[in-house]
């Protein structure tokens, strides 16, 4: 009889989706579920920084386009939600990790949104950065996460394209619109170039990821990737990106870029970010609020279950 982890390796090189009753390493779910979970907690987080400007958006336009995006990410989350919990974990578990630290999120969402600037630079760089991660996944190997990613790609390439869109409007205003561009893009440019991760060499995870086919792409490939479409992107707004050693290298026929500040990005992963106890602290707050929103929905699925039973028994 074959192996299960060799008869599991040759599904995976055959390009064999693995789905949630298929046999699977042990690690290889533990992998998924911290990836997919911490993926969720970070659609839900994520709606913080922007969840902020929804009063204050200067027009009902850019009002109801940011309300929309903010509610794409609620849903998100609970595609990610669902798909985690096929691999066996509860959802009040994976909330419970995030509210207790135990599970990460993406550190972007860990930096203030200080001007309305800043929902363009989100939408352009974060999201931007998010679907260079995110697209591959669609083919990752584990269905339920691939199939969730469909949908989620689709609208995060629409948040992508609303946020350079605001900010090509606001780079043909005034001066201080276009300052405040500029102010928006230099905070937010390195923490989008450090949302692919540590280099290659210190990513514990990525050799047995991209055997197990859960990741396609190295963090190294995914953030050169971005840095050369960027850095073409950024000259249609007539502003600059904040690297003074950006610059084509025609040898290599990409951009080379100035050294990260790895100190600050394992700062922000460690909990000292200039916003991580306030975005845990919402959440905490938020989830404790809605408990009586939960009790109540329990409560009446109990009914609803209760009077289908009855019926059942008056008709039999």
């Amino acid at each position: 009889m074959m192996d299960n982890n060799i008869a599991f390796q040759q599904k995976i090189d055959a390009e064999i989706k693995i789905e949630p009753k298929d046999w699977m390493p042990e690690k290889y779910r533990q992998t998924l579920i911290r990836q997919i979970s911490q993926h969720a907690h970070s659609e839900i987080v994520g709606m913080l920084p922007e969840g902020n400007w929804i009063s204050r958006a200067p027009s009902l336009k850019r009002k109801a386009i940011l309300l929309a995006k903010v509610q794409d990410e609620a849903g998100h989350g609970l595609y990610l939600y669902s798909a985690a919990e096929t691999l066996g974990i509860s959802r009040d578990e994976m909330y419970n990790q995030l509210h207790t630290g135990k599970a990460k999120y993406s550190s972007i969402f860990n930096y203030p949104t200080l001007t309305w600037a800043d929902m363009g630079a989100i939408g352009w760089l974060v999201d931007g950065a998010a679907i260079m991660n995110q697209v591959p996944l669609c083919r990752t190997s584990y269905g339920p996460y691939a199939r969730a990613m469909v949908r989620v790609c689709k609208e995060e390439s629409f948040h992508q394209r609303q946020g350079f869109e605001a900010l090509l409007h606001m780079s043909k205003g005034t001066p201080e619109q276009i300052a405040m561009c500029q102010d928006a893009i230099n905070r937010w440019w390195w923490p989008s170039v450090m949302m692919f991760g540590p280099n290659d060499d210190e990513s514990p995870n990525t050799k047995q990821s991209m055997a197990w086919k859960i990741k396609r792409f190295t963090n190294d490939e995914l953030r050169q990737k971005f840095v050369d479409i960027s850095a073409e992107q950024v000259k249609l707004l007539g502003l600059t990106l904040p690297d003074p050693d950006l610059k084509w290298n025609e040898e290599r026929q990409h951009y080379d870029f100035g050294a990260i500040n790895w100190d600050e990005f394992w700062q922000v992963v460690a909990g000292n970010g200039p916003c991580n106890k306030q975005r845990l602290s919402t959440r905490k707050k938020a989830w404790e609020n809605g408990e009586w929103v939960r009790n109540a929905a329990t409560a009446h699925a109990e009914k609803r279950k209760q009077r289908a039973v009855q019926k059942e028994l008056v008709e039999a």
